[in-house]
This record gives C-alpha cells, sequence and structure tokens, in this order.
C-alpha cells in the first residue's frame, strides 16, 4: 500500500520506518523538498522510502496520516492540498497541545471541539479516522513492547474507514479486540482530553512506555 505521511517528526518516522518494514511505499512530507530530517530519514530507510512536500506525500498515499502537531495540522494539510485527500482515509494521530513559557501545558481546541473534528470539517470529503494519539509513537508500532492486553481507541464518521484502520493497526501488532470504537468523530476530544493525565502519568513512570488497560466483570 502507498501510504503519505504529514510531518517528518519523531511520530511521522517511526511510523513510516515500521510501515516500510512491513512493505508499504511510504513517502514523508514537509514543508520543502529539501527538509533534512525527511531526506536523511529516506535514505536510510530504504528504496519504499521516499521524502517530499506535503502535497507530494498526500498525493502519494492511498492513506494518509497526519502526524504533526494538533496546533499545526489545519495549515498542513491545507498545504497537502484538499484534491489529494478527497476520499482517502485520513489517520489524525496528533494532539493539541499547548506549550507555556513555564512548561505549563494546555489543550487548544478543548472541550467543545477537536483537531480531529476540525480536520473532518475542514476537510469533508476525507474519511477522518482518530487513532493512536493516546500512546507514545514507540508503542504505536509495538504494542507488544508493554506486558499484556492494553487498548487503543479510534474515533470517526465512516465506519468503513474505522474498519480499515484497525486494519492497518493489526499490521503493527495491535489485536482488532484490544481496539475500542468511541463512535463518531467527536469523540476525538475525550481522547485528545486524556493527553493532560497521559503527562502526568509519563512524570509519574519516568517513561513514555505505558498504555491504559480496560477490565471488565469477569
Amino acid at each position: 500500500m502507498r501510504i503519505g505521511i504529514i510531518g517528518t517528526g519523531m511520530v511521522g518516522q517511526t511510523l513510516g520506518s515500521e510501515l516500510v518494514s512491513l512493505g508499504h511505499q511510504v513517502t514523508l512530507g514537509s514543508r520543502s523538498k529539501d527538509n533534512e530530517k525527511g531526506l536523511a530519514w529516506a535514505a536510510q530507510a530504504g528504496p519504499d522510502a521516499r521524502s517530499g512536500t506535503f502535497a507530494d506525500a498526500a498525493a502519494f498515499g492511498e492513506v494518509v496520516v497526519n502526524a504533526t502537531g494538533g496546533t499545526v495540522a489545519l495549515a498542513a494539510l491545507r498545504a497537502a492540498g484538499a484534491e489529494h485527500l478527497a476520499g482517502k482515509l485520513l489517520i489524525d494521530v496528533s494532539n493539541p497541545l499547548v506549550f507555556g513559557p513555564g512548561g505549563e501545558v494546555t489543550l487548544d481546541p478543548v472541550n467543545t471541539d477537536s483537531v480531529g473534528e476540525q480536520i473532518q470539517r475542514e476537510f469533508p470529503e476525507a474519511r477522518v479516522v482518530k487513532a493512536l494519539n493516546t500512546v507514545n509513537c514507540a508503542v504505536m508500532v509495538a504494542p507488544g513492547r508493554l506486558a499484556g492486553e492494553h487498548n487503543l481507541f479510534i474515533a470517526g464518521d465512516d465506519a468503513a474507514a474505522k474498519a480499515e484502520t484497525v486494519a492497518l493497526l493489526g499490521g503493527f501488532g495491535w489485536p482488532a479486540e484490544w481496539i475500542i470504537d468511541l463512535g463518531d468523530i467527536t469523540a476525538a476530544r475525550a481522547t485528545e482530553m486524556l493527553m493532560p493525565l497521559w503527562l502526568r502519568m509519563m512524570g509519574h513512570f519516568g517513561s513514555a512506555e505505558f498504555n491504559y488497560a480496560f477490565r471488565r466483570p469477569a
């Protein structure tokens, strides 16, 4: 499968490398063709890895992944081009983190909106699914790093797009029964609002490699 990833940071590179290792062709997109991180990633990831602009990545991908920060996601996707997103599964892994001058973290948007919803409104012909934003990138692509069963969330308006997302995540090692479908794209508010708790837990554990696990009566 051809996959376009919007963003050349750690999340985008980690997802891209794992997807290439699974046999997919990946283009990592940034603001410019000569982005140093994108070029370096493509050079070491192998012949199925490419880098280019946001528009190059979106046009290339049968599936598009938004791996930018939540506060810049809309601008990056506008640069990618609505025409390159129309009809495609668009997996949004971003979180709307805003870092204050003293290190404090807030969310924008929050409570009555989410990045996932903003993307779906702005690109109504894309099939947006919120996923993977509640774990760090190492766990995203290797859930077996953690002991036992643990859970991911997905949210989106298109049932077929969510099924395609579950199948793609299965390639990373996520069993379908570990993935909780929270419903339509408005549920992205809840998963994005988990981030303040996630950051506190990271401070408590001294590591980003952990996840949520839900237990029900036997």
